[in-house]
């Protein structure tokens, strides 16, 4: 048995632990284990071209992920955070539950990839729901004692784009589960069409929706209740004895 292919694996884990850039760390790693392994320099750059084309869903990615980052650099966050600032009526509750609403309704036409935790969450709808929670407690700038704070904003925004997700494209008729439940129904003597399962799904679906739009509520009202309950006791503390 031929084990020093396996070095390969031992440069993705090493890259990864000092935290060098990912992409070519894995090339490396695969040119590496493939060349170990007896292959030809041909081969080994077929084999990684055949496995790029037949992942073409990556580009996506590879496209999406740069393109974020300039913006950033640029000052998306901020300026997402300053838009969110003018719009007074725009609490946190809304702000994720209509983002919910919109996450749902698109992944039940089967647009997964319009949004996402890289394309919308982190330079989006995170900063907008940080600064709508700020404006809420009368901040115009995070202060550190809000740390703690932020990081469940943020977690919260995360957590409504899986939800909106994950129960939304259920209903989708072409997704892979839709189709992986009607393909073991039929080999079972059962007669199901993709349209009847995932109608099914849709209760679910908007039982989560309402569900986890309480639990958003219930997190804005928590932030108020603390909020006043602080306020108050700044006042006591500086109240003349």
């Amino acid at each position: 048995m031929n084990a020093w292919p396996l070095l390969g694996v031992a440069l993705v884990i090493l890259g990864f632990a000092r935290r060098w850039n990912p992409v070519p760390v894995v090339v490396v790693a695969g040119i590496l284990s493939g060349l170990l392994a007896g292959f030809s320099p041909a081969h080994v750059l077929e084999l990684l071209g055949t496995s790029f084309t037949a992942n073409r869903v990556l580009l996506l990615y590879v496209v999406t992920l740069p393109a974020i980052g300039l913006l950033e650099r640029a000052g998306l966050r901020e300026h997402a955070q300053r838009w969110i600032g003018q719009l007074a009526g725009l609490t946190l509750a809304r702000l994720l539950i209509g983002y919910l609403a919109l996450r749902q309704l698109l992944s039940m036409l089967g647009l997964t990839n319009v949004a996402g935790q890289a394309q919308t969450v982190r330079p989006l709808l995170a900063p907008m729901a940080e600064a709508a929670a700020r404006r809420e407690q009368g901040i115009d700038e995070p202060v550190p004692s809000d740390a703690r704070q932020t990081m469940d904003v943020r977690a919260l925004a995360a957590a409504t784009d899986n939800i909106g997700l994950f129960f939304g494209e259920d209903v989708f008729i072409a997704l892979g589960g839709v189709l992986l439940i009607h393909s073991f129904y039929a080999q079972q003597g059962i007669t199901l069409s993709p349209l009847h399962i995932a109608l099914w799904a849709l209760p679910t679906a908007l039982a989560a929706f309402v569900l986890h739009a309480l639990r958003v509520q219930r997190f804005a009202r928590r932030r108020k209740v603390d909020r006043d309950g602080a306020s108050r006791g700044s006042e006591d503390q500086h109240a003349p004895s």
